[in-house]
């Protein structure tokens, strides 16, 4: 689960980490009242929307006056933001963070990450900081340092020296850091993390370290543990039908192939994913209907896949265990007489109950292709794509 910057700026004074003073606003009106309430000289109005790229898309603006953060949130507001990450439909801009300004000394990077190569939290950090870290890495990887946390002993001083000295921090500076990243790192633990970006990372002319910008990203299977932090979940800026998929406990993400995906269990979605694309298709999505689907979410999970008019043949691929073979068979059936699908549908059922969901199909008189095993699934769904 994404957050806004502002929500993330919040997680982040709990677990003692220093943010510029600020406040949310959702009119110009507002905007103006937030920034009578902050101190200093200049104001920077922030575009709140789940993307990176909003400083090179125009929404990140400076403002000399009180009545110029009207005039910028004004300009703002309502406004559609398309960034690198947006695509070309961009996000409409709902919200702005409106904080006091700051004499910036210099710029860093710092980002925690889980490697799952070694299978522990590993921090990033880079002297440049303010740019696309994807570009630094590609154009000039030695400026980025790599630390891995040991889970037995978990976050030491050490590391924090290390981050700091290796970034070319130096004198009192290391301490500020030191102290950041420990709070940077326990918020990441505590709070189940998946993601925890500071870009840029800054240190002022006073010597302080703080975040100028921050980018949390969160383990959705955590979230039962943290009802605080799934009250941050803002439905506006995901895709409708990924909301819609989330009621009825499925997992959706829309691509930009032409056959649609059924699978239970994630790492089978992605393998059937790439048997696709090893045969010669493109995945039009991915979706996971997990262990415990009903009858009526196979069937809800057709219709999502059905409103992507792209979609010129299915697969549905599934492996029984928790998830019975006769219950998709069912749920396969159901969909197709009452939402009349007309695109070619590829079946492939293995494991619990799988004898009686292949008599289901059988039996219910439709035109389902049936697979054998997944390579053979995969090549009658890539022809019947391409022949439809």
């Amino acid at each position: 689960m994404n957050i806004h910057e502002y929500q993330a700026k919040d997680l982040m004074r709990k677990f003692g980490i220093k943010v510029l003073k600020g406040g949310v606003a959702k009119s110009a009106d507002e905007a103006k009242e937030v920034a009578q309430k902050l101190s200093g000289k200049i104001w920077v109005v922030k575009a709140q929307i789940h993307a990176g790229g909003r400083g090179k898309a125009g929404g990140v603006k400076l403002a000399k006056s009180v009545d110029e953060v009207k005039k910028v949130a004004s300009e703002l507001l309502g406004k559609t933001l398309v960034t690198h990450q947006t695509g070309p439909a961009g996000k409409k801009v709902q919200t702005l963070l409106i904080e006091e300004g700051c004499e910036i000394d210099h710029e860093y990077y710092v980002g925690l990450v889980l490697d799952r190569a070694t299978g522990k939290v590993t921090f990033m950090a880079s002297s440049e900081g303010g740019v696309e870290i994807e570009k630094v890495a590609h154009e000039s990887p030695e400026k980025i340092i790599k630390v891995t946390v040991d889970p037995a002993s978990g976050y030491t001083s050490f590391i924090g020296r290390k981050l700091a000295y290796g970034i070319g921090m130096k004198g009192e500076m290391v301490k500020e850091a030191s102290k950041f990243f420990e709070g940077l790192y326990n918020l990441y633990i505590k709070s189940d993390c998946t993601i925890a970006e500071i870009n840029p990372l800054v240190s002022t002319k006073s010597g302080e370290v703080l975040a100028l910008d921050a980018k949390l990203n969160f383990d959705d299977n955590s979230l039962f543990r943290h009802p605080e932090i799934l009250a941050y979940r803002d439905l506006s800026e995901e895709s409708e039908l990924e909301v819609e998929a989330s009621e009825f406990g499925l997992t959706y993400i829309s691509l930009d192939g032409n056959i649609g995906c059924l699978v239970n269990g994630a790492g089978l979605a992605m393998g059937t994913m790439d048997i696709i694309k090893l045969h010669g298709g493109t995945p039009a999505n991915f979706l996971d209907v997990g262990g415990g689907a009903t009858k009526e979410a196979v069937e809800k999970a057709f219709s999502i896949i059905l409103t992507d008019k792209n979609v010129r043949a299915i697969l549905v691929n599934i492996f029984g265990g928790i998830m019975k073979c006769d219950i998709i068979a069912e749920g396969v059936v159901a969909a197709a007489k009452s939402l009349g699908i007309k695109v070619p549908l590829v079946v492939r059922l293995e494991g619990t109950n799988v004898a009686l969901g292949k008599k289901i199909l059988n039996d219910s008189g439709l035109a389902i292709t049936a697979a054998d095993d997944l390579a053979d699934a995969a090549k009658k769904v890539v022809a019947a794509a391409k022949g439809a």
